[in-house]
């Protein structure tokens, strides 16, 4: 047990590693078009902070464990929402652009109808199913490339000013994103095949630990973005990042994992006798995404009681989770 807490910790750390060279590595060479941060913020950067979930659960699929990659997909949302954001907001409230949101708020409640119409009727994700998430997915890249070129962002009031494109190389940079993503690569399977061994080890199901625990380690890269976002002023970014994230938890990390092998609901707990991921899980995502943008889209500010409303909810939903 002590080896497999371990060697996750290990994959751990390979995975917030290379999802930060990744990130970094994809800004620059996204820098060098001159797009605007809004745009990075909800592709470039969502993209990479998001391959952590994509290698895990693609991975945890293929070996025959959907419950971790159902869990990590759904978990994450949750953790992005209601502690990534919910951290940022509750430390510096502001103001938010309602206009640039809508885009990623559509399509984010689009998928999330559709996914949990599945879930609710059948409780099995066949190929199909992913296919719909990726064009989903494709479709969202291709309007935010169009609204970007139509409208470029314009730095709003307390932002920083666009940086200029980096002086650097753009092999460098091109190399940086190849061993960046082998590293995540060994990281996800280091987290995936050592979760199966705590879970066990713990008596708990592997929904559980890929709800909170898994869900949590691959949240760091978004949780690590926002602050630095917000440190440099790139509000804008940061928020596109958690949205823009979510939204590939959904359509990127669960399309990709149900195309390679489908899978069904996780059977391990139950509420009053009903799956506890139809009572809970998909509930408390929808309503921690309700409560992160609604505020913004309807009054064009994040309010720091948001956070602090965000942040109880994570703690009563992990609590509860562990007791079931």
């Amino acid at each position: 047990m002590l080896t497999a807490v371990l060697l996750f910790c290990v994959g751990l750390l390979c995975l917030v590693k290379g999802g930060d060279w990744f990130v970094d590595g994809a800004v620059g060479i996204a820098r060098r078009f001159h797009l605007p941060d809004l745009l990075i913020g909800a592709t470039v950067v969502s993209v990479g902070t998001t391959l952590p979930e994509v290698m895990i659960s693609a991975s945890s699929a293929l070996g025959g464990h959907g419950e971790i990659a159902y869990g990590n997909a759904i978990g994450s949302i949750i953790c992005n929402a209601a502690l990534v954001a919910a951290i940022t907001i509750a430390v510096r409230p502001g103001k938010a652009d309602a206009a640039a949101l809508r885009l990623p708020v559509s399509f984010f409640f689009i998928a999330a109808v559709f996914y949990a119409a599945v879930a609710y009727t059948t409780g099995t994700f066949s190929r199909w199913v992913g296919v719909v998430l990726l064009a989903l997915f494709a479709a969202y890249m291709a309007a935010q490339v169009t609204s970007a070129r139509r409208a470029p962002a314009v730095p709003a009031a307390g932002e920083a000013p666009p940086e200029a494109a980096p002086s650097g190389s753009l092999a460098v940079e091109l190399v940086r994103l190849a061993l960046s993503a082998a590293l995540i690569a060994v990281g996800a399977n280091l987290m995936v095949d050592n979760g199966v061994v705590i879970a066990a080890g713990l008596g708990v199901p592997e929904s559980v630990i890929a709800l909170t625990v898994v869900a949590l380690g691959t949240s760091l890269p978004e949780l690590v973005t926002a602050i630095t976002s917000l440190v440099k002023g790139h509000g804008a970014l940061s928020l596109g990042n958690v949205i823009g994230a979510n939204l590939f938890n959904l359509v990127l990390v669960n399309g990709v994992s149900v195309a390679l092998a489908p899978f069904g609901l996780p059977a391990g707990s139950t509420i009053a006798g009903h799956n506890a991921s139809l009572v809970l899980d998909l509930p408390v995502a929808f309503v921690v995404m309700v409560l992160l943008v609604a505020p913004p889209l309807c009054k064009g500010r994040l309010y720091r009681w948001q956070g602090v409303a965000l942040l109880a909810i994570y703690a009563a939903y992990c609590a509860v989770q562990f007791s079931l």
